[in-house]
This record gives structure tokens, sequence and C-alpha cells, in this order.
């Protein structure tokens, strides 16, 4: 009898899950419902695939209206009327275009207009499938309104939105935040009426016991229509299909291709090569997976032919066959990757494929793929209300001024010294926390699907201007759609740009790179050196100081040990313990069998019974406790954080437990090795995917090794990476690059380097339009280099204030003169309001003007490249108010061992972590007086007395240990050190102050 009932997903009105609609229908008896969100499709298939469960058939439609305006209901008769219903809301959607007031003629879906709008628009001659809606409240209108002549056409509508006063306050503070007004100021007309509300069937059928045909034309209406979707364990994915037009076709293309591919991956095909191939592709096409394949191949060849870089990766990376169609270049039989991990045939859904490109080839993709294929859209995500910003939105619904909100945020308050205007705030937060706020765009997940995508869901146009799914990866998973992950990283993009670099600044070696020789990379004894001794800054996954660290402490010097390193660094074997179980085994091979429980050694001994990889979670559920491989595939995607609240997981959580009971475990043993398991929660990597990630790493490093300066100017081009761009350049000079601040003549608005010399890119400059700096390179490109300032203001259109910008970081030292002298020149040149935006027809004639002499000290300039630059290219040390009283570094640190040093350093990076028991440590890493890195920790007493604040140097106090043969030191105090006072605005400025003998003279 319920047409019209909202979820949370009617976003920023509704207050409540499809879930709790369906618990709020059992409890009311409520045999048969229609959930209709307003312009949002998003609850639908979980209402559907959860409704059984609650004993009631759910039945599927859309709340239309122009913002709180309703405009009718659409109620799907079967899944043609709800691809009906979806199609014209999309349209909507795509193009911002209102709701009329009328609805389209819909084939498979009736149209309910309520009571208010037929009298309001005056609505007349309804069609066969269009109906009149009524609410409770409306029935006293009923007998004075000429529609009760319609009695075939009048139906219950009695909207639930609400369950009780507090869903209803919930509302109208999402009403507020929705119009970002005072809660005192909100309008009625932006708030439901408070009596949407579901009755017990019973009562519903009494308040319109007079008009016993409403309930009549209602109930006929409600038998009229269903919906289905296939959510069983053994459904068939709703994919394409076919990529080629049959399927037959596809087995045949994907053999001849994986045949073609052979000795293109193996200089020698052995039986083993041939029988996991004749496996896989049996499996492969045993659980209709081959077009999956084909269009991820597809995808990748194109790449290639647009000349793309890519890693694919994921759990698809066990597969020869993805190695064999280059979808990937991690070779499973050389890793032994456990095939199970990737496909089996208790698993409905196909292996993931990552597919990374460069940030900027991955929107040329992503339009590739939306034109190359029919039904196509990117997948949605939720944004949810979280802590501190749901905070932020009530304290200025509830008229908060800033400095309470921002206290409020911090949580560093007496819970009973708050005002009771703040206690709402709280008491309000907890009810809105982790509600749908707004829908948002998967990382990467793009849906190509046999049917139309409005089959399952509307669609929306978020900013990317692709069509995007109102429902997210799981529910997408549960019916049967299966994402494309198509993702940008700026790793790939400084592959490609130092390529690019070397072969501008050394063509002839660059024609010898091969940079996909993967199999030369990992014996080269050059590259194996910078991972065993950790020289790996701007490389990819391997470059943060933790990653540093455990490369140290393993002693990694091997492309198989780095593929373990670059999971064992994931939270999830961190956090369990085992990542230093793992090292303590690596180093002490006798410790696994003294310490490592039979089975668990049994059936992980390459990583010494240590739970490292993804797959690993389903060796251990499968051998050690007995599930059987569908049911260890339940555990891995609960442990990824996909569905670990579903009840799924906990069946297989409660049998993991029974079953080792009856083997006999101990219950320490059982929870210890369910602890392990359980620490993975979304964080451990599938081996295939550690191994993809190396590849990468490998590529990096070789570039790193053998053309290091232009690999660091493609990080730099690239966004960075783990560190400031300062360090880069820091490390690009220890590595022999000489640095120059911008210059007008040879920089670019991008770093760029000729030789050994390396010129920032005009970027840097924060304050610097990019339309003067496109002005710049154009005329340069147009008419060669500026050969004075008046030659540059005589061609580039520009402003005083962008010129001495310019001129402070002495972009034109070419010319020898004095930047304090060019400043005079500028402004004597320029009045400060004349931007001269347009060009002048002849050049003008220069006054000669009489400037006295000026000076600038390297200390001035260091000052200016901070203000513009962010950093300053000389050595900060020399900027230090008092002079280090030693000269101790990072190389000192072994004479030290298990001694105190003192030592300065300029703060790097501070990651700020927690004990076990919630108190404050910090890790940091610094640069010396040398130029060479050191690391230490903060622990917690020490932290809670000293404190980093900002860039700049520190001078230790502590003592350094060693563990694994790492050295760092354990900080027991710390100071930070004075800079010099800004010379530039230093009092009583005079000429002696300027003739120091560092000054630099015109």
């Amino acid at each position: 009898m319920y047409l019209n009932c909202h979820t949370y997903y009617s976003l920023r009105y509704g207050t409540f899950s499809e879930l709790e609609l369906l618990n709020l229908a059992q409890q009311n008896h409520v045999k048969r419902l229609v959930l209709t969100d307003i312009n949002n499709t998003s609850a639908g298939l979980n209402f559907v695939r959860k409704a059984p469960e609650y004993g009631v058939t759910p039945l599927l439609g859309i709340d239309f209206r122009n913002g709180v305006q309703p405009c009718f209901l659409g109620i799907a008769k079967n899944n043609e009327g709800y691809l009906e219903l979806n199609d014209f809301l999309s349209h909507h959607l795509h193009d911002e275009l209102e709701i009329p007031a009328r609805a389209p003629h819909f084939k498979n879906a009736f149209v309910i207009y309520p009571f208010e709008q037929v009298l309001l628009n005056e609505l007349e001659d309804f069609e066969s499938h269009e109906f009149v809606g009524f609410s409770i409240q409306d029935l006293r209108r009923l007998p004075f309104s000429r529609l009760i002549k319609l009695k075939n056409k009048l139906v219950v509508q009695q909207p639930v939105t609400f369950r009780n006063k507090a869903d209803f306050n919930a509302h109208r503070l999402l009403r507020a935040i929705d119009n970002n007004v005072l809660l005192s100021k909100l309008s009625e007309e932006e708030e439901a009426d408070e009596g949407e509300k579901m009755f017990p069937i019973q009562n519903l059928a009494a308040a319109f016991s007079e008009y016993l045909f409403i309930l009549e034309n209602t109930e006929k209406l409600l038998n009229q229509c269903s919906i289905h979707f296939d959510f069983s364990n053994g459904r068939k994915p709703q994919n394409l299909q076919s990529y080629s037009g049959s399927v037959d076709a596809d087995e045949k293309l994907i053999e001849k291709l994986c045949y073609e591919g052979l000795p293109y991956r193996y200089k020698e095909v052995n039986s083993s090569i041939h029988t996991r191939l004749d496996k896989e592709l049996s499996l492969i096409k045993k659980m209709g997976f081959v077009s999956y394949f084909l269009i991820n191949w597809d995808i990748v060849t194109e790449a290639r032919n647009r000349g793309f870089y890519y890693v694919g990766r994921g759990s698809g990376a066990n597969s020869i066959v993805a190695y064999l169609l280059r979808i990937t270049d991690v070779d499973p039989m050389e890793l032994d990757l456990y095939f199970e991990r990737f496909i089996n045939l208790y698993r409905a859904n196909p292996p993931d494929f990552d597919i990374d490109f460069s940030w900027r080839d991955r929107p040329a993709m992503t339009e590739y793929i939306f034109g190359r294929f029919e039904h196509v859209a990117l997948l949605g995500t939720y944004v949810t209300f979280k802590e501190r910003g749901v905070i932020r939105e009530l304290g200025k619904v509830f008229g908060l001024p800033k400095q309470e909100i921002d206290f409020l945020i911090t949580g560093r308050y007496d819970q009973n010294s708050l005002d009771s205007m703040s206690k709402l705030v709280l008491k309000y937060g907890n009810l809105l926390k982790d509600k749908p706020n707004y829908l948002s765009i998967h990382a990467g997940g793009i849906l190509i699907s046999e049917k139309p995508l409005h089959w399952f869901s509307a669609t929306h146009l978020p900013p990317k201007g692709f069509p995007t799914t109102q429902y997210d990866m799981v529910i997408a998973e549960d019916v049967g759609l299966y994402k494309f992950d198509i993702l940008g990283q700026r790793g790939l993009g400084k592959i490609k740009e130092a390529l690019e670099i070397v072969a501008y600044n050394q063509p002839e070696k660059h024609k010898h790179i091969d940079i996909h020789d993967i199999q030369g990379f990992k014996k080269d004894e050059i590259i194996n050196n910078l991972i065993k001794t950790a020289q790996c800054m701007g490389c990819f996954y391997v470059e943060s100081p933790a990653m540093r660290m455990l490369l140290k402490k393993l002693e990694v010097d091997n492309y198989l040990g780095l593929v373990a390193a670059s999971s064992i660094i994931r939270p999830g074997v961190a956090r369990s313990g085992m990542m230093r179980e793992y090292i303590l085994r690596h180093r002490n091979k006798g410790r696994a069998e003294e310490k490592a429980h039979p089975v668990m050694l049994d059936i992980m001994p390459d990583t010494y019974g240590v739970m490292v990889y993804q797959e690993d979670v389903i060796k251990v559920a499968h051998h050690f406790a007995g599930l059987d491989l569908g049911e260890a595939d339940v555990l891995r995607r609960g442990m990824s954080g996909k569905f670990r609240s579903r009840e799924e997981f906990q069946k297989v959580k409660d049998k993991f437990i029974s079953n080792c009971r009856k083997k006999g475990y101990s219950d320490n043993l059982i929870f210890e090795i369910w602890n392990q398991v359980a620490s993975f929660a979304g964080y451990a990597f599938a081996k295939g995917h550690s191994a993809s990630y190396a590849v990468e790493s490998y590529q990096s490093l070789f570039l790193r090794a053998y053309y290091p300066l232009e690999y660091m100017v493609a990080v730099l081009n690239n966004g960075g990476g783990f560190y400031r761009s300062e360090f880069y350049i820091h490390d690009a000079r220890m590595i022999g690059a000489t640095i120059h601040a911008p210059c007008v003549n040879n920089s670019h608005a991008a770093n760029c380097i000729y030789g050994t010399h390396i010129y920032l890119g005009m970027v840097y400059l924060r304050d610097l339009e990019s339309r003067v700096m496109d002005r710049i390179m154009k005329e340069r490109r147009s008419k060669g280099n500026f050969k004075s300032l008046e030659d540059f203001l005589d061609r580039v259109i520009i402003s005083v204030e962008q010129l001495a910008i310019l001129i402070r970081i002495d972009a034109f030292r070419f010319t020898g003169i004095n930047k304090h002298k060019l400043l005079w020149k500028a402004h004597l040149m320029l009045s400060k309001n004349d931007r001269l935006e347009h060009p002048k027809l002849f050049p003008p004639r220069h006054q000669k003007f009489k400037i006295p002499k000026l000076y600038t000290t390297n200390q001035e300039t260091a000052f200016d490249q901070l203000e513009l630059l962010g950093f300053c290219l000389c050595s900060p040390f020399e900027l230090l108010a008092e002079p280090p009283k030693n000269q101790n570094g990072q190389r000192d640190l072994q004479h030290y061992l298990n001694k105190h040093i003192d030592i300065y350093g300029y703060l790097v990076t501070v990651k700020n972590t927690n004990t076990h028991d919630g108190k404050r440590m910090h890790f940091a890493t610094l640069v010396d007086q040398h130029g060479e890195v050191f690391d230490t920790v903060l622990f917690p007493p020490v932290a809670a007395k000293y404190h980093f604040r900002g860039k700049g140097i520190y001078r230790f106090y502590g003592k350094v240990v060693s563990e694994f043969a790492f050295l760092s030191i354990e900080v027991i105090k710390m100071q930070k050190q004075d800079y010099i006072p800004d010379p530039r605005y230093a009092e009583m400025k005079t000429s002696k102050k300027l003739l120091k003998p560092k000054a630099v003279k015109e």
C-alpha cells in the first residue's frame, strides 16, 4: 500500500537506509512497498536484494521533483519500466533540465500525480497508466474536490520519510545544510510534512475505510508490478557477453592471441607453461570471462598503439593469459603465483585488472573506452558525512562562530563545559554521521555492460563529463557487474617524460634504451645495489622513509625480494606484528622452523610461514581452516573491506573458528592466526599486484641509475612524489646537477635540463600568472632570446608587479645588471597601473636613467627565493643565526653506535603515529649539513615534550641505535634553530652591511 517511500539516498532529505525501511515495513506488517527516492536510484538494487529477508515484495520507482517541489511518481511495472524511468531521469540530470509537470507516456511504468500537484497544475484527462495520489492528510479535502468523480484513478500515496521525531529533526538539519541557511531561517516549504510516516497496514486501511475504491485501486496497481534482479551465487556476469560478436569467436580469438604471445614472453616454451595456459583458458571459458579478458586486451593494445605507457596489476596479474595478452608484465610462472587467487570455480566474479596509465594519458583512454563500447558508465560512490565535516556543517546551521566550530572539531573539550548549542551540534552530528551526503565517482572503475546501464540505475553527469552510476562497486558486483579499473598514476608519467628528456638531452643514448627490458633490469647489479642501499629517491613505491628502512633491514637486492617488500610494507602486515617477524625469519632462516606452525610454513614456505599476500588468506583459510575455495574467497573479499560487515563474512568467520577447533587447534593458536588474517583488512596486496608494482619500480630505478638527472627533472615535472619538490632538487644537486633559478631565456613553465644544468620552471614562482609565462614562451619561440630588460618590455605584455617577481628571482641575470637596479628601471619604465595590455607598434625610445650603485647579498637572494619559490637554492644551514656547533652527520652514525650524538638536520618529513595504547610518537627524516639523509624517532615521552614546528633546521641530542643494521637516532631532546633576520627588512640597512665578503657586486 505504500507507493512513495524515501531513504537517505533522497540526498539531504531522507533520513534512514533502505535496510531500515525494510525493517520498518516488517514491523508494520507491510508486505509490498515501492522505493521511490527523490531523483535517485542508489538504493534500488540493494533494496531488491535484501527485501526477501524481511518478507517484503520490493518494487521500484522514482519520486520526480524539481528541488523539493513534487512533480509525479514513476513506478516501474517491470524491469523494462524501470529502464524507462532511469532513461528519463538520467536525461534530465545530464542536461540539467527541469522535470515537466506532466509525465511522458511510459509504456511500462505507472505515473502518480500528488493531489496537490493536480490542483496546482490543473491536470485533467488522465491516461490509462496515470493516477492521482492521496495521503491520509489529503483525505479531508477529497469530498470537496472534482477528483472524487475519478474513482478508478485515485490511489493511496502516503509518503514515508520519517520514523519518529528524531528523523524529522535530522531532516530539517539536512535541508538547512542543503540550502546553506541557519536552521531558524529554513523555509517550511523546504521541509517535508512531519506526518510522512509509515503506519501499520491495518491503520492505513482504517484511514481510507470510507474510500474502499482507493484501497482497491492501489492493490490492483501493486499487483501489476514486479521487479527482478539475479543476486544468486550462480548468477551470470552482466558485463558485455561477447567482444567480437559471438562467444565462439571470442574463444578462438583469445586462444590465437595467447599462442601468438608465447614466443614474445618465453624464449623456451616448456610443458608446464602449456599446462598452465590450457588450465587457465579452460576455466576462463567455463566461467564466461573470455570477453572480460579481451576487453582489457583491447584497451592495452590501443594504449600501445598510441604510445601510452601502462601497468596492469591486481589479482589478474596472477594469470598467464593476462601475461601473454600483455595486459600485465608479471610472469606468473617465475613467481609461482597462486592461480586460485585469480580465479576459481567457486568465484562468480572475474579477476581484478587495475590498469594504470600516466595521469596525462588516462583521460584519453577513458574517452576511447566510452567511444569503443556501447553501454559504458563510470562507477559511482557515496561521499558520506564524516565527523569533522558534519560538525562544521551543523555548526554553521546552528549559527556558531567559526572559532567555536574549530574548537569542537579538535575534539579537545570537556562535554560538561559545553553550552547547549554546542551539545546539540554533537548530538545531531552523531545522527547524521556516515549518512550519504552526495554522489561522487569511484577512483577508476568503469562498467561495460551487455544491457543498457539504465537497466540497473539512473546515471548522473559529474564534472568529468561521463555518465556515472548511482550505486557503488559492492552493489555492482552483487548484481553481476564487474568494473574495469582505469587509473591515473604519476609514476608512469615520470617514466615516459624521463625518456622524452633523455631523447633531447642525450639523443645518442636514447635510441639504445628499452624500458620494457625488465628481465635485463632484474639482473643489473647497479640497479640492485640502488635497492640494497635504498638510494631510491623519486622511484615508484620505494622512495618513502618506511620503504627505505625496510629495504635496508631486509637487505633486498633482487626482484623477488622487492616483490615481498612491496607487500610487507602494507599496514595490514605491519599492524599484526608480522612485518618484524618476517624480517627476523628472513635474517635468521632457522627461526621459521622454530616459530612457525608447521601447516603455515608448509603452505607459505617462500614467506617463512608469514602471511604477506592476499592469496595467503585463501591458502590459510583453505589449508589451515578447511574452508572450501569459495568460502575462502568470501573471507579474502571481507578482508579487503568490501563487505566486512555483511552476514556472509560473519558466517565464514564462524566456520573458520569452528573448523579449526574440530582439527584440534588450541584457541590461542586459532585466534592468533585469525588476528593475523583480520589485520589484512583491505591493506594486503595480491602477490601479482606487488609484482606489478616491482616491475614499475625497476623501470624507474633503471632511469635513476643511468639517467639520474633527466629522471629527477621528470619527477619534478610530474608532481614529485612522497617528498616536497625542494628535496628532489636537492637530490639532483647531490648527484651532479647545477641548479639554476628561473630565467626568462632558459626556463620553461616546467623544469628543463641542458647537459647537467637544470633550470627550474617558472611554475614554481607562486604568484606569477600563467598567461605571463605563456607570453614569455611564445615570444621566445617566435623571435629568440631576450637581449635586455628593455628588449623584454618591448616584446612582452606585463604589469610592473609581475615583472618585479621575475626580477627578484634574478630571471634577468643574463644582463649582468644587479637586480635592485633592474627593479628601479622597471618602476621608472612602467607605471604601477600601466599593464601594457596592448603591444606597441614601434619600440619606444627608452630614457637613460642615472641610478646609484646597488648591491645584493647572497642572504637577500636566499630570502627572495624562500618567498617566491618556497625554498632557497643554497644550503639552509647558511641561514642559521648561529652556525652549527659541530659537523656531525649521517656519515658519523656508525661511529656513535650505542652512544649519544649531537646532530643538526633540515626537516624533510615527519610521520606521526600512535602506539598500541594510543600515545603519540614521531618518525622524522632529515638532511644533515653534508646533504645526506638520516632518521630519528621520538618515543611518546619525548614526543609529548618536544614538537616539530614546521620546516627548518633542528638540533637533536639522542642515542644512535641499530635495528637490523638500519641506523637511526632515538631522540632525547631537540630544539628548532633560528634563521638570521630577513636582511631585506633589517632596520638601519647601511652600505657597510651590504658590503660584507659575500656581497655580489654589479
